[in-house]
């Protein structure tokens, strides 16, 4: 079992091709896994490149648009590969290396971080300690 203080979380969106436009994600990495969630999905379309127009169609759909059928959030797992070490991003978000292993869905942030924690233990109990990677001098 990897304990939570082994974690480690990071800032961007771990998997989902339009997962920039995602205004909830939630990333971790538990030794060789990637633990990710995403939801809340804003299509520019729904701003016309203006932030006030923005707002206003968050304020009438908060939970964004579906991302699949029947869903807004969703939790997945993967095999992890190397993480970012580029000098201009240096996010430490790995590669992925396989197809979900775990996976969840829901319709709100509240389930949506509830189901993403659940899946980190469950994940954490399997996964294998990350390989030190040596870094050039």
């Amino acid at each position: 079992m990897i304990p939570e203080k082994d974690w480690k979380w990071i800032g961007t969106a771990g998997h989902f091709i339009c997962g920039q436009w995602c205004r909830f994600h939630l990333t971790t990495l538990i030794g060789n896994m990637l633990v990710s969630t995403i939801g809340q999905y804003v299509h520019p379309r729904h701003s016309g490149g203006h932030e006030v127009a923005e707002a206003e169609w968050l304020a009438k759909n908060p939970h964004g648009e579906e991302i699949g059928p029947g869903r807004r959030y969703e939790t997945m797992s993967f095999k992890a590969g190397k993480p970012c070490t580029g000098k201009r991003c240096g996010c430490g978000l790995p590669t992925i290396k396989s197809s979900e292993i775990e996976y969840g869905c829901y319709n709100d942030a509240k389930a949506a971080t509830k189901g993403h924690m659940a899946i980190c233990k469950k994940v954490a109990k399997t996964a294998k300690k990350a390989k030190k990677v040596k870094r050039g001098t």
